[in-house]
């Protein structure tokens, strides 16, 4: 049988490094050689960052995978797990796949992984709005109020789903301003704060994670591009 590799890095340094692909990379080809599959592709490697959620690369790898009638192959499906945006384009591709740390999944598995995330994201929507009556009450103005009511409208397919994605940030990071912008106001300032601050709130990252100094320093710089 064909077989496609997909793996991914957080950072570009990351995927410079080699840091984490060696794992991913031992993984899936002792899969494939246990069962007797060939890659027959150079793999797919996504370079991550909190400025790109577009996944070019699990775009292609599933274009190789289907035009060669090829299985796609993953090392780790747990740590994809919360990712609806990687979930969704895996169902609607239709792709044959396998992941190593969980090979009798199947696309139930799927749908019902894709389920939680979506629980996960309505709960942190709710908590966001939570808190921005919070905010409100406490005299902060509130910004951007119809950017992501529109962007949550975004329409399936590929390339709807990479433009939802990239508004989907955007739409993400102004629901948090007016949240960001009341703990400057009670002097959480630093990203260390932010992110502790964020993650006692019940907050989650984009792609449903704990938030720390880079992911906090990625959103604040996305505010600064995301006007009002």
């Amino acid at each position: 049988m064909k077989a496609i590799a997909y793996y991914r890095v957080s950072t570009e340094g990351q995927g410079r490094s080699g840091l984490g692909l060696d794992a991913q990379r031992s993984a899936v080809e002792g899969l494939c050689a246990g069962r007797g599959w060939e890659l027959v592709a150079p793999a797919f490697t996504e370079v991550e960052s909190g400025k790109r959620n577009d996944r070019r690369e699990l775009l292609k790898a599933l274009h190789r995978a289907k035009v060669t009638g090829a299985t796609l192959v993953v090392a780790k499906l747990d740590r994809l797990s919360r990712n609806l945006a990687f979930l969704a384009t895996l169902q609607e591709s239709r792709v044959m796949f396998i992941a190593a740390d969980m090979p009798e999944a199947n696309e139930l598995t799927i749908h019902i992984m894709a389920a939680m995330a979506q629980h996960e994201r309505k709960a942190n929507s709710r908590r966001t709005r939570e808190a921005l009556q919070v905010a409100k009450a406490r005299g902060v103005k509130l910004g951007n109020p119809n950017g992501a009511a529109a962007l949550r409208r975004a329409n399936q397919g590929n390339a709807a789903a990479i433009q939802a994605l990239r508004a989907d940030a955007d739409a993400r990071a102004a629901d948090l301003r007016p949240v960001i912008d009341d703990m400057r106001e009670r002097g959480i300032v630093s990203l260390n704060a932010i992110a502790g601050a964020l993650n006692e709130g019940g907050f989650v990252t984009a792609r449903s994670g704990r938030w720390h100094a880079t992911t906090v320093r990625n959103l604040l710089a996305r505010l600064s591009v995301v006007r009002q």
